[in-house]
């Protein structure tokens, strides 16, 4: 298997003991999800599906996400372990498709389908196809320490996942309300300094404030339903910098889209989800 599990303690950074699997069988696994990444009492999505994307490389051989969709049944609970099914589906020449299903105190709390690939050969060409310059321009932002921190944010929700991720966010985005349009930007990283890699893009493709905050002001906790991730390349080591917009809210369900680059200005994820605006 690809990337041997290993005891908890083990790992030297916080968001590898804190995702952390262990095998019961090929398809069973167990892992223990924690309060430290926490929005207000529940934990963050991103964090929630991070030892199931885990279980996805180990149970498919293949080292990256290339697409991951998520439905969130119910809130993760903090601090009490869970155990985590996987599903082959299908092993291709490139390409693996699994199934992942969270469970706590015998509810599903998620099911996730992944297609699980390699990124590191660089296979496909990036050179634009009769001048059409296929990718997205990285998001024009002031340095981090020009930024605003999200803990000094005025969210109205206890953010324990700020201890464990460096969210800086752009001032014009920065207070609660202020804009015209739901839209908020800027960079983000570990605290403790960990490389990013392809599962960690998902995690911080649904760790930054909604983009509602910026038009709405304080929102609280946003359940995500449903989320979507496509991971484009491996990023190069560094911050990463980001941008999520909503332009579409009804009846209290909204659907925001993001888009990821790393220091070298490559497009490394896009993201969609639809969520709830409690």
């Amino acid at each position: 298997m690809v990337g041997a599990v290993t005891d908890a303690a083990n790992h030297a950074h916080q968001f590898d003991r804190e995702t952390a699997v262990a095998p019961r069988s090929p398809s069973e696994w167990t892992t223990h999800i924690t309060s430290n990444w926490n929005i207000g009492d529940n934990p963050n999505g991103g964090y929630l599906l991070s030892s199931g994307i885990k279980v996805a490389v180990e149970a498919s051989g293949q080292p990256d996400p290339l697409t991951v969709t998520t439905h969130y049944l119910r809130p993760g609970l903090p601090d009490q372990p869970a155990d985590i099914d996987v599903d082959v589906v299908r092993r291709g020449r490139r390409f693996t498709n699994v199934d992942v299903q969270l469970t706590q105190d015998g509810k599903p709390r998620y099911k996730l389908m992944a297609a699980m690939g390699d990124l590191s050969g660089g296979t496909l060409s990036d050179q634009p196809i009769e001048g059409a310059a296929l990718t997205r321009e990285p998001v024009d932002l002031p340095p981090p320490d020009e930024c605003t921190a999200r803990m000094d944010l005025e969210q109205g929700v206890d953010l324990a996942i700020t201890s464990r991720l460096d969210i800086r966010v752009d001032p014009k985005w920065a207070e609660d309300g202020s804009s015209d349009r739901a839209e908020i930007s800027g960079w983000i990283r570990f605290k403790d300094e960990r490389p990013v890699d392809t599962a960690a893009l998902v995690l911080f493709g649904d760790s930054f404030p909604p983009s509602l905050f910026s038009l709405l002001g304080r929102v609280g906790w946003v359940p995500t339903l449903e989320l979507t991730v496509h991971v484009r390349r491996r990023p190069v080591p560094g911050w990463i910098s980001a941008r999520f917009r909503t332009t579409d809210l009804h009846d209290g369900l909204l659907i925001e889209d993001g888009e990821l680059w790393d220091e070298a200005g490559h497009l490394v994820a896009r993201t969609r989800q639809l969520a709830l605006l409690l």
